[in-house]
């Protein structure tokens, strides 16, 4: 068995990638953050990529959190390094122009929730648990986690959870926002590897148009967001998975996208 900290398959244009410490419950060290950094830039690249699947290896957790025995010995220069390395990698995440989906399958808690939080769609177990604890080891979310939670569930739940420190169950967090599907933690593969199937045969330039525009979007005033909609939307008229799509539907069959 490899000792690299994240395993990676490929199959069907479905990337996964497993983070690979269940005797640490999945805990985020340096070591892990870079190799998830190299993995994810490979996966931006690779034109046989569709999709990708983030998740933990074991029943037990997605990501525990951040490795504290790791923490426990930084200085602060280091433990601003150690933050910046960490949000590197999420906004790498988050700007991908391919789907990103977190198969959250058990524990999702500090700087777990902050990886799930940077992936553009998240399944969740019905036995998930997830939260921003830190405060209950004298710390604050470092890789985003008080600004993204802040984005998906508004500020109310943002204070609460970073503030009290107490994980929520998946439930809670559809209620909020912060996951987008609950399944029964059986069907949790199946019914992710569904969906980034779905994801996988949709028009990949439409997919990325998509989610550069969400991603502006959320970081600017409508008008500049409403305008750079619009510049993707003329984009599309320009590809031949346009012409493929709207062919496909006044023909009445499936279309078949070449990322063209």
């Amino acid at each position: 068995m490899s000792d690299a900290p994240v395993s990676i398959h490929t199959q069907d244009g479905v990337r996964t990638l497993t983070i690979q410490r269940p005797e640490k419950l999945n805990a985020l060290n340096g070591a892990t953050l870079q190799a998830l950094d190299s993995a994810f830039a490979e996966a931006a690249t690779d034109e046989s990529v569709r999709v990708v699947v983030l998740t933990g290896a074991g029943s037990k957790a997605f990501v525990a959190g951040a490795d504290i025995a790791e923490m426990n010995t930084l200085t602060p220069v280091q433990g601003r390094d150690f933050s910046l390395l960490g949000q590197q990698l999420m906004r790498r995440i988050e700007r991908m122009s391919k789907p990103v989906i977190a198969m959250v399958n058990g524990f999702a808690l500090g700087g777990g929730l902050e990886l799930a939080m940077a992936c553009h769609l998240r399944i969740a177990a019905d036995s998930a648990k997830l939260g921003q604890p830190e405060i209950n080891l004298g710390l604050i979310p470092g890789f985003g986690g008080t600004q993204r939670l802040l984005r998906l569930a508004g500020r109310g739940a943002a204070l609460e959870l970073c503030l009290l420190g107490t994980p929520i169950d998946a439930a809670r967090a559809q209620q909020l926002g912060i996951v987008n599907k609950v399944v029964p933690a059986a069907e949790l593969e199946e019914e992710t590897r569904r969906i980034a199937n779905q994801l996988a045969q949709a028009a990949p330039l439409a997919l990325r148009g998509i989610l550069d525009a969400i991603q502006v979007g959320g970081e600017c005033g409508i008008g500049e967001g409403l305008e750079y909609e619009s510049a993707q939307f003329g984009l599309m008229f320009a590809t031949e998975d346009m012409r493929e799509g709207t062919s496909a539907f006044l023909e009445r069959r499936k279309p078949a996208f070449r990322n063209r």
